[in-house]
Parts: C-alpha cells; structure tokens; sequence
C-alpha cells in the first residue's frame, strides 16, 4: 500500500521527537498533525518570513510591524530550545517585508524595506550589517517581496504593491552593492505572499484575502508578467512556500497556508495532502518559508510561518523530520536558492548596452537593446525620468528625480508641508483617525479629538490646538471618529462624539461639552447591526428631512446607515434605515459625508475613491448612482486609500476633499464639486528645525476651513502619523497627530493663481 492511500498523524513535540499514526482512508490525499517545535519569545506584530541558508549560520528572518520596536528581526534556526534565540535586530520603523539575495559579488545579502522610510535597505549577511551607501527609494504600499537567481547567475527582486509592481536587478557595484529598476508592471490585485520555483521558473502568488493561487513565468527580460490562476484553495491563502524535489526533471511541492493548515500540492496543483498545525491554541499562521538544507539540529530543515494564537503573537517554525516521507515526498536537502537551476546560461546584460538593458540575441550577436526603466537610446546609454520629474526637479540619473525645494514624492509630483504642532504621543500604539471639535465658546478652544484602537490605552484622546493632552477617554477600540453639533437629546441641544467600537461591534457616542470634556451620555453605546465586525464610520445630517445619521462599514464593503434619535428624557435610540455594499469588491474605511450635497465620499482600501447618495431609501442609489471619482493604478491616486474629510466651502459646489493614500505619505486633495477633479497632492515633511517628524504611513485625516486664531487663520489640517519619530532618534511606542495650517496646502505658492483660499468658508458654523 503506498503512502497516499494513508491518512497519516504526525505528532511533533514542541521539542522534536516524532510519531506515527496510520489510519486507512478511503482519500487520496495524506493527513498529517504537526506540532510547532520552536517559537520567538514575547509578542511581536509578524506577518513576514524568509530565511538564510547558510551551512555555519542558517537564519529565520522575520519583521515586526510595531512602531517602537519595528523593523527586522534575524533568528538563529539551528540554535538551543524554543524560545528562539534572537541574534540581531534592525529598528528602521515599521516593516513588512526583506527578502535575500544570494552571491552578488561573492556576498549574500539582506534586502528590506521599512514604511516608515520606503527605502530597499542592505545588510549583508550572515553578520547583517548594513551597506551604507546601498538602496534603492521606492515609495509605495508594498505587500509582497520575492528575491531569484537567474540561470545566468544575476539576481532580481520582484516587489508588489497595491495593483502595481517593481523588478529590480541586484548586483555589485565597485565595493557595494546597486539596486537597478528594471520595470514596473500592473497587477490584477493586491498580492500578499510570493515563492520562487528555481525548477520551473516561476513566481507564485497569493492575493490578499481569495482562494486563488498565481503565478507567471520569470525572464531575464522587460516584458510585463502574464499572470495566470494556477489553482484554488479549498479556504482563503495566507503564504506559499516551494520545495525543490530531489530529481531536477521532477516538480516543484507548494505549501499552501490555509491559516491552521497547510495544504500540500504537487505542481502544477495536484494535492497530496494537509498538515494540522497543532502545539498552541487557536493558531492561525501566515507567510510561510521552507529551509530545506540540512541543519546540525534539524536533519531535514523546518517550514517557518508567522502565528497568532491564544496569548501569542510572533513566529514559529517545525521541523520537517518525518513530514516529507509522510507525504510521500523525497527529501531533498541539497537544494540551494542561490544556485540557479539547470545548465549555467549567458549573461544578457552586456557593455553594448550600457549595463542599463538586456542584449537581444546576445553580446556576439547584438540585434538590439531591451533598455531597463529610465534608459533610453540605441545602447540605453542616455536616462529619462518619470514625467520629466513633474517639471518640479531634475532627472539625474534613471527615473531618479533631485526635485526643487517645496516638491518631493514620487517624481516630485507632491507638494511638500511642514506641520505647525504635533501631538504628545499618548495612548496605544494602535492609533488611527482624529476629528476636529469646533468649539461654540471660541475658536482658539477647539479641540481634537483622536482614536486609540488597540487595547493597550483604547479610547478617545482630546488634545488642544497646541496638541497637548486634554483628556484621555476610554472607550472599546473606537476606529474612526466624528462630531455631531447640535443634536437634541431630550431637553437638550449636545454635540457628540462618535465612533465604531471594535471591543464590542456597537456604535459609542459620547457627549462633548462646550468646555471641550467628553463625557457619557444615556444611550451612547448602540448595536450595529453588523455581521462581521465594524470597521470604519462617519456620519450625515441631512439637508431635507432634518434627521441625524450614522455610517459603519465592515471590511468587507458593506455599510449600515442608522438614524439617530432621542427619547423624551435624553436617552439615544438608533434604527437600522438602509444596508448596502459599496466599492467594487475591497477594504472599505475611512468616510465622510456632506450634509449640503447629500452625498457620501468613501475611501476603497486597495482601489479608489467613491461617491454616493447619503439619503437613504430603497431606491438610493437608482436616485444617486455611485460615482467612481479615482482608481488607483490610474496614476493620481494610490493605496491604501485611508481617511476622508471635507473642508466647507461657501457654497455647496465649492470647498474640497482630503483623502490619504498611506502607501505614498501623501493626500489627495479634490474639488468638492462634480466630477471632483484632483487640484494637489501634499505630503508632510519634517520641519526644518527637526523638531517635528514626517509623517509616514498616515491613516485618518480631518480638516476644518475655521479661523482657529493666530496660529491657524485658514481652519485646520490634522493627520494621523504612524510611526512617530525622535529628534534623537528612535521612534516613540505611541503614535501622534501632527496639525497643519490649511492655508500652507491651499495658499501654497505653486497653486497661488488658483485662489483656492477664497473657495473655502472661514466663518462656516457647523452648528447652523
């Protein structure tokens, strides 16, 4: 009886020792139980694995999504028992992804990218120091990173982004090291996990949150990938990893994440079996990675994942003594990603071309040049930039930009601002969104308010315009917030703060005084009616009917919209009044509604910005269709696409929208009026005594037109700042809000002739 007529329960302990349990089955597919054998000590925000393979020092490298602590973490596999012993860690800011390149120049290296700086840094390993003047500034929403060594023996990284992705050439560069931009290419979705298969060549991916599993064919050319489905996962796909077969004929093995299992297909996607993950309560694993080379400790090598479990969150790997045969698979422990497969092939990157493109038909043999991304000519031998630098900079070497002071981003095409004031960090980590109360007894006594989402300090924070702390409020998680002036509760004439709280799945309202104090109120917390989990929320009064609503979205692109009421004595009520799904299918969040217009603008996470009818009604949006107003991947706007306010104009077709897109450090700033075409984009910059960080990877944006006194004459920018940096250096553990004036982004110098101030409302009272 051969293997794969077994169902076969493997049971690994923590430390290694291994069983077998054969049962028949009447399935053609091996199961098997594998427990976890080593974990990382404390609580790490991980959802990105690669390793090192090395015959001295094989390493797991992971990252760490924290603020304070972000950046990469280099793990020693073949070290003492569980928990894993830590040999270095690299604290650039928040990061996601680090792949490794193997033997360019005779060294093996380390490439990651924090959000906090958007630069492709190098550390050579396996002593993981960094390369100084190596790196590669690549501003984006990056979700996955893949290294491959050619059969000619050069050596790529493919990153991928929200729709979009980069090739890059790898190699020596005198005594460093030279990150080359090959090309940029769409991709049909967000992708959030990668593997190379040296043996067949390709790429495979899994997007973010579906069942499917791509993959296209690598070449050591620029023409754009062909993506194609390989397969369908019985359940959503949270990592892939390739295991090389012993005979170079045969196919490629993919592990597939199923969150607690893996499942195990020959290619092209013949599955051979499942793995249970067992040995910490309630795990759900991601990113997954295979070292299958021979380690002192771990004969066979170990599959590595990220985990969360009950009281864990970190990485983990197991061993792979007993799985492979379980499966029916050969072991094979000589494999090598830095070899490249097959015979040795002739390098296509020759001097006739400038070392800046591929030589077609070869060096001996030239018919021409297949130029990489800011080459151009016979021999790639003179450089363009991007949109000639947006005509804000100048081209100084291939798609590099040295932009004109007051422009920066990407290809200069954003306007640069400094912020006035930031917040004292406070709260969690986890910080989020802001709102801005405009106070009734005098503008220079506004205040803002700002959610803290994770546990550790959830709540409501309220700063004064300077940005210290007024009050902390605690509340369950609350994700967005936003104000309600002059609502009737009873008796009373209030104004409210309200939030979606993700603790409970309610909708939390709250009173704020006209001191500026928030306070509870009879009925503030209120169900929401949600199926999954609430997500983001703003709120809408409208124009016709007098009545107060409130939105909450779920990830999935389903919203609730309530009407808020009050019984006689004060006591809110809400009623569900309409349901609908917005966007084409993404993440939905931050939103905005304007009461004049009666229009609802929300922001699609990996896709765009939308417009919407905010009355409800059963024939809503017949009465006021959707209106996509910008797609990311058009060029103007790009993900995630996160907060989204409106600053009052004097009319009801003046004024503007503020929308984040957190992958570029930037905002969008569109007319109010339709089609709401796009006037700027702005990004924050460190102010020019140190004093106060950029902002990074922003999330919630608010903004008033206000006067608001001396130091905000024309209202009031607030944003969210991910990662706060010190003047000393290090990053803070709480995240702040840094306050700019409106008048520095509209009265900008470079948008002057557009008179944009004179749009905007100073005297609008939000309580009329």
């Amino acid at each position: 009886m051969s293997l794969r007529s077994l169902s076969i329960s493997v049971a690994l302990s923590l430390f290694g020792s291994l069983a077998f349990h054969p049962r028949l089955t009447t399935a053609a597919a091996v199961e098997l139980k594998l427990n976890v054998t080593a974990v990382t000590p404390g609580l790490i925000a991980s959802d990105w694995t690669s390793v090192y393979y090395s015959e001295s020092r094989p390493l797991l490298i992971t990252n760490d999504g924290g603020t304070a602590t972000g950046g990469v973490h280099v793990w020693d596999i073949d070290g003492g028992s569980s928990p894993l012993e830590r040999v270095k860690s690299l604290n650039p800011g928040r990061t996601k992804l680090s792949a490794v390149v193997y033997d360019v120049g005779g060294r093996d290296v380390l490439v990651s990218i924090p959000q906090t700086t958007s630069m492709l840094s190098v550390y050579e390993l396996p002593d993981v120091e960094k390369i100084q003047d190596a790196g590669f500034f690549a501003l984006g929403d990056w979700t996955a990173l893949c290294s491959w060594k050619s059969g000619s023996g050069n050596s790529y990284l493919f990153l991928f982004g929200k729709r979009h992705g980069v090739q890059f050439l790898v190699r020596e560069k005198g005594d460093s090291i030279e990150i080359v931009e090959i090309q940029a290419f769409d991709v049909p979705m967000e992708f959030a996990g990668c593997a190379v298969s040296q043996t067949h060549g390709k790429l495979f991916l899994t997007p973010d949150d579906a069942e499917e599993i791509y993959h296209f064919d690598l070449a050591e050319s620029t023409a754009k990938p062909e993506f194609s489905v390989l397969g369908k996962a019985e359940d959503t796909v949270t990592g892939v990893a390739a295991y090389a077969p012993k005979d170079s004929t045969a196919n490629d093995y993919l592990f597939v994440a199923l969150e607690d299992v893996i499942a195990v297909y020959q290619y092209p996607f013949e599955q051979i079996g499942t793995i249970q993950l067992t040995g910490l309560e309630d795990i759900e694993i991601e990113a997954l990675s295979i070292y299958q080379a021979p380690t002192s400790k771990y004969p066979n090598g170990i599959i590595a994942f990220a985990a969360e479990a009950e009281d864990f969150e970190g990485f983990a790997f197991s061993s792979l003594e007993g799985v492979l045969e379980g499966l029916g698979i050969e072991v094979n422990t000589a494999f090598h990603p830095g070899f490249p497969a097959g015979c040795r092939k002739h390098d296509p990157i020759c001097d006739a071309c400038s070392g800046h493109g591929f030589c077609i038909g070869g060096a001996t043999n030239l018919a021409g040049c297949d130029c990489f991304a800011g080459s151009v000519g016979e021999s790639c031998q003179a450089i363009t930039c991007q949109n000639d630098c947006s005509g804000h900079g100048t081209c100084v070497g291939p798609n590099l930009c040295q932009c004109d002071a007051q422009w920066g981003g990407l290809h200069c095409s954003f306007l640069v601002v400094a912020a006035a004031y930031e917040t004292e960090a406070n709260g969690g980590e986890d910080a989020d969104d802001p709102a801005i109360w405009i106070s009734p007894v005098s503008p220079e006594r506004s205040r803002i308010v700002a959610t803290t989402k994770s546990e550790a300090g959830q709540g409501l924070t309220v700063y004064d315009l300077a940005g210290r702390v007024v009050q902390d409020f605690e509340a369950g998680r609350p994700n967005n917030v936003d104000m309600i002036y002059g609502f009737r509760a009873g008796n009373r004439t209030v104004d409210l703060a309200y939030a979606a709280c993700r603790a409970d799945n309610t909708l939390c309202i709250f009173e704020m005084t006209p001191e500026g104090i928030l306070t509870d109120i009879p009925g503030g917390i209120q169900p929401s009616h949600v199926e999954d989990a609430v997500y983001g929320s703003c709120v809408y009064r409208s124009k016709k009917t007098g009545k107060q609503y409130l939105f909450v979205n779920e990830k999935s692109g389903r919203y609730r919209q309530l009407e808020l009421t009050s019984t006689p004595n004060g006591t809110l009520e809400t009623t569900l009044v309409r349901e609908f799904v917005a966007g084409a299918g993404g993440q939905v969040e931050g939103c905005v509604a304007d009461d004049d217009n009666g229009w609802l603008f929300l922001g699609e996470e990996p896709s765009g910005l939308w417009r919407y009818g905010a009355e409800p009604g059963p024939d809503a949006d017949a009465d006021d269709p959707p209106f996509r107003i910008d797609w990311v991947g058009d060029g103007t706007i790009w993900g995630d696409v996160e907060g989204v306010t409106l600053v009052q104009g004097k009319t009801p077709d003046r004024g503007f929208i503020l929308v984040s897109s957190q992958g570029v450090n930037a905002f969008n700033v569109y007319r109010r009026a339709h089609p709401h075409e796009r006037v700027m984009t702005f990004t924050v910059a460190a102010s020019a005594d140190g004093r106060i960080d950029a902002v990074t990877n922003a999330d919630g944006v608010a903004a008033v037109p206000v006067h608001l006194g001396p130091a905000f004459p024309h209202g009031l920018v607030v944003v969210h700042d991910d990662a706060n940096e010190l003047p000393g250096g290090g990053t803070d553990e709480h995240a702040s809000y840094k306050l700019i004036g409106l008048g520095e982004i509209l009265g900008a110098e470079a948008f002057r002739e557009l008179n944009l101030l004179d749009e905007i409302d100073p005297s609008w009272d939000p309580r009329a």
